[in-house]
């Protein structure tokens, strides 16, 4: 019975890569896929004694699943998510985020291949703070132009502009919360681990990705033909000056983290607060002020709206793969290798599984994978096992098709996707063998299996 329904559980993970590779609406698909995995947990439980479930009635089952998961992840992460993306409206609104791409472009000159690393890396720089849909589109419609102004091509110039973006979020510390909230619901000691004991990984997967990226985007351009058609009918966007003080803003939040240990919460009002004064927004009116703070936190709650539905469903999704872990471990659990070194060079080389919400995408299907892996008899440690979970997540998300606003950016550019995607999985494939292996170097150590 339990090998039955881990193959039927097998099977629905490669339904959803399916489903999310034919653009179906993911929050949908991730609620479809709880609900399966409770009721196929629910029908074995009660043929074979399901360990995860002992002493639950089903009515408890499923308020763990529909209720205590959305309702752990708001009081874990929501309100990260609701300031960060306030502070990146501020950063919009003020035009610090523009005036950093403005002066970048006036430092490169009209050399298409300096110009474009050096966007590529403010805007790495500006995602390690900022994340969502809104900020992506406010800030692409400034790169993007430029990029196409200059004649590079549309396929090359969304690939540099989303991996410049993929390398920030290896430090966000947005995202950290948001990823490490899913190993406290299954491991609650896991929220020990911090991201200041991240961050040396982070910012190295950081400094590799763009390395990578603009070596891999700067090879396509001097192979290709450069075009000017596009860009003939778009110009870039205009953008308010900011003072080049007021700049600092977009890494005041992290530093408040690293240096002085801020609460993540106070380190974006602060920067917020630093951004909005230098670049003169706090002035006028007392009325006029709290109306622009009102209109700016309002605007980032809009930006963050949908990531916030998905993730509250995939909060249900990950208590169900609770229930559905032992189905897992009873059919692949023997095949897990406890050797770091040989776990590592696995991920390394199935990291393009993270494509398409695959399976080790922690965004994807990756949630019920993970189960297995914290409920081993190898015990593997949050300190390893976070960053080898969220540097394949990481990087084959925001390359990935399915990704909200990768897809925003194949609209608006017009690309097909089949340039782009030759583009991007290759480079994240490499990417992901390669990040995976600083994962042994930096942690295998900690593995004692």
């Amino acid at each position: 019975m339990e090998f039955a329904l881990g193959i039927i559980l097998i099977a629905s993970l490669f339904f959803m890569a399916w489903y999310c590779i034919k653009g179906y609406n993911l929050m949908t698909g991730m609620a479809i896929m709880a609900t399966l995995f409770t009721v196929l947990a629910l029908i074995g439980n009660a043929f074979i004694p399901n360990s995860s479930m002992e002493g639950q009635s089903v009515i408890d089952v499923l308020t763990y699943v529909y209720q205590t998961g959305p309702a752990n992840w708001c009081s874990s992460i929501l309100v990260y998510i609701f300031f960060g993306a306030f502070f990146g409206r501020v950063l919009i609104e003020t035009g610090i985020a523009g005036s950093l791409i403005k002066k970048t472009v006036e430092l490169g000159g009209d050399r298409p291949v300096v110009t474009m690393a050096l966007l590529c890396i403010v805007t790495a720089v500006i995602f390690t703070s900022m994340t969502g849909a809104g900020p992506v589109m406010s800030i692409g419609i400034i790169v993007l132009p430029i990029m196409l102004s200059l004649g590079v091509p549309t396929h090359i110039a969304l690939f540099a502009f989303m991996g410049s973006i993929m390398a920030g979020m290896h430090a966000n510390i947005m995202l950290f919360n948001q990823f490490i909230a899913m190993f406290v619901e299954l491991r609650p000691e896991a929220a020990d681990y911090t991201y200041q004991q991240n961050f040396p990984f982070g910012i190295t997967c950081w400094t590799i990705a763009l390395v990578v990226v603009i070596i891999v985007a700067s090879m396509a351009l001097k192979r290709s033909k450069s075009g000017h058609a596009w860009a003939a009918q778009a110009a870039p966007a205009q953008t308010l000056d900011a003072p080049w003080y007021s700049w600092i803003a977009v890494i005041l939040p992290v530093v408040g983290v690293l240096a002085f240990k801020l609460p993540i919460i106070l380190g974006f009002l602060i920067a917020s607060v630093y951004a909005l004064l230098t670049c003169g927004r706090l002035k006028g009116k007392f009325t006029d002020v709290t109306g622009l703070l009102q209109r700016l936190f309002t605007n980032g709650a809009e930006d963050s709206a949908p990531l916030i539905g998905f993730l509250l469903i995939l909060a249900m999704f990950n208590n169900a793969a609770v229930y559905a872990a032992p189905y897992f471990q009873s059919l692949i659990g023997r095949f897990i290798p406890t050797n770091p070194l040989v776990l590592c060079v696995a991920f390394g080389l199935l990291s393009f599984l993270g494509f398409f919400r695959g399976p080790l995408s922690l965004v994807g299907c990756g949630a019920a994978i993970l189960s297995i892996f914290l409920a081993s008899s190898a015990n593997f440690p949050v300190a390893f096992l976070y960053p080898l979970f969220s540097c394949v997540t990481l990087t084959m998300q925001h390359l990935d098709i399915t990704q909200s606003w990768v897809a925003w950016g194949i609209g608006y550019t017009k690309v097909e996707t089949k340039p782009f995607m030759k583009l991007s999985i290759p480079t994240g494939w490499v990417l992901g063998i390669i990040q995976c292996m600083l994962v042994y170097f930096m942690f295998g150590s900690l593995v004692t299996g």
